[in-house]
């Protein structure tokens, strides 16, 4: 289901029994998915749109770069993040505890951390990952930045975001934590809101890859798969649903869909 979205001719050919990615002609412009992407996807302007959220099932991705170091810093194995982003996170936490921070004003900075991530995590999804574009370099830093998840939402190498973008970005979170907590409760909080972002990427990885056995997993898994593959303007929350039900962006149910 895309909602409210022009239809464009778009002409695709399936793949061939070699198991080669197939071709998209879209306007005009030949989508190539058996060369690197990223230089391509600017080219189809007003049609990126409806292309990009016409997803691929796979769990290898296509290349993005020919250049190979390029191409390697897109591709991230989930356990990277914890093992990257813990330490980093008790080093925080502990920086705290160093400058005199009792215990629990230490555990309310590291919780309060994490449900501020999880606010920055909807309206990253929301606002910036589904902002809309047609431009030549719009289009190509959207399928870099999360269009490219849209595409091939199973491509078990770029679920989670790469470190060395991660690290960049950092420095200006811990900048602005730094102005608006004291120089004892900033690490820990800003520790909590990196601890979020480690919960919220291994979170992603596993809706996406792992077979969930309880209700809550399980009903999570269906949330997020439902972004996906069946109302994409809605259900923005990841790690779980509460700011759509706060901002009015929950998805409408099978039933609701139905008598809509």
């Amino acid at each position: 289901m895309l909602s409210g979205r022009q239809n464009k001719p778009i002409h695709v050919k399936f793949p061939n029994p070699c198991g080669l990615y197939p071709r998209m002609v879209v306007q005009n412009f030949e989508v190539d998915l058996n060369k690197a992407l990223v230089f391509q996807v600017g080219h189809l302007e007003e049609a990126y749109e409806e292309w990009v959220h016409q997803p691929i099932v796979g769990k290898e991705g296509p290349r993005f770069f020919e250049n190979e170091i390029l191409e390697f810093l897109t591709r991230t194995v989930w356990w990277a993040i914890p093992v990257i982003w813990l330490p980093v996170v008790c080093y925080f936490v502990y920086s705290s505890v160093l400058m005199g921070l009792s215990c629990p004003h230490l555990a309310l900075m590291v919780v309060l951390g994490i449900f501020i991530w999880t606010l920055l995590e909807y309206s990253l999804h929301r606002f910036l990952f589904h902002i809309k574009t047609k431009t030549y370099w719009g289009n190509t830093l959207h399928y870099l930045l999360h269009g490219c998840h849209h595409k091939h939402p199973m491509d078990g190498l770029r679920l989670v975001f790469p470190p060395a973008a991660t690290a960049i970005l950092l420095m200006p979170f811990w900048n602005i934590v730094k102005l608006m907590a004291t120089p004892s409760t900033a690490p820990a909080l800003f520790g909590g809101g990196l601890l979020g972002y480690v919960m919220y990427d291994c979170t992603h990885y596993y809706l996406h890859h792992g077979q969930p056995k309880t209700e809550v997993p399980r009903n999570l898994k269906k949330y997020h798969l439902n972004h996906h593959f069946r109302i994409q303007d809605k259900g923005f929350g990841i790690t779980s649903s509460l700011w759509d039900k706060v901002f009015g962006t929950l998805p409408p149910s099978k039933m609701d869909a139905k008598s809509m």
